[in-house]
């Protein structure tokens, strides 16, 4: 995990907002067509209209919080869902706590 990176896709409001609705998945979006909100993760179009925003702004978000390491994409059929991914959080506040 490159901390820099990761540090950089939390200094944005809608991307931590983002973790913060997919730590918690089923309290934040409706259901989908069959897919587990929790074990495969939230549709991009549902994360798109909780934004506000456009498809494509929410789809760099996402990338960047990809690349940072904190969220996993799983791409069924012509969809891409997302979700965190809770043992790079973990580790990152294990950084936190011991090395800053």
């Amino acid at each position: 995990m490159d901390k820099i990176n990761v540090f950089k896709s939390l200094s944005n409001e809608a991307r931590l907002q983002i973790l913060e609705w997919l730590k918690d998945p089923v309290a934040h979006f409706g259901p989908q067509d069959g897919i587990d909100l929790v074990e495969v993760g939230v549709c991009v179009s549902q994360i798109t209209d909780k934004l506000n925003m456009t498809q494509s702004t929410a789809s760099q978000y996402l990338s960047t919080l990809q690349k940072a390491g904190l969220i996993k994409a799983t791409r069924i059929g012509k969809w891409t869902y997302y979700k965190r991914d809770e043992e790079a959080i973990k580790n990152l506040g294990k950084f936190i706590q011991t090395e800053l």
